[in-house]
């Protein structure tokens, strides 16, 4: 499976890597593993802003997650040079700016899984976490972040 055949056909253009909003690198990569830092939820260039459970509701916050997946694959491109070098997706770690009675993080994260699945196969699938947390830099309803093995 080709990966960038795979995001043609989604219709998915890479974004280049965003300028870092605080002291920190957008990837560092020991050995086979590349680590990206936490990409934060942005429509039409802008942050996507709100709170799930209260001005937000799971399906809006699932298109959110895949935005942020989309990020991070720009992101991952620039790390690796070729997103064909992605042995498997290790692990990804989810924020989502909740109410404290919303309760389907895991379910908003499924937009960013779910998309690393259809565009790698099998080397999509990952181990997770999803937390909710109380609040997001710049408002942003989802950051998340993410670990790769190359091959």
């Amino acid at each position: 499976m080709n990966v960038y055949d795979q995001l043609q056909a989604l219709n998915i253009t890479l974004p280049p890597v965003a300028a870092p909003a605080a002291a920190y690198v957008p990837f560092v990569q020991t050995g086979n593993l590349v680590f990206l830092s936490g990409h934060i939820a942005k429509v039409n260039g802008n942050v996507w802003t709100g709170q799930l459970g209260k001005t937000m509701q799971t399906a809006e916050g699932a298109l959110a997650a895949r935005a942020v997946a989309v990020d991070l694959l720009g992101t991952l491109q620039a790390a690796v040079g070729d997103l064909n070098q992605v042995k498997r997706i290790v692990k990804v770690m989810s924020l989502v700016n909740s109410s404290s009675d919303f309760t389907d993080h895991h379910l908003v994260t499924n937009g960013c899984s779910e998309l690393f699945a259809q565009v790698f196969g099998d080397k999509g699938a990952h181990a997770r976490s999803a937390f909710g947390v109380a609040q997001l830099p710049l408002g942003a309803c989802v950051e998340i972040e993410l670990i790769a093995e190359l091959a």
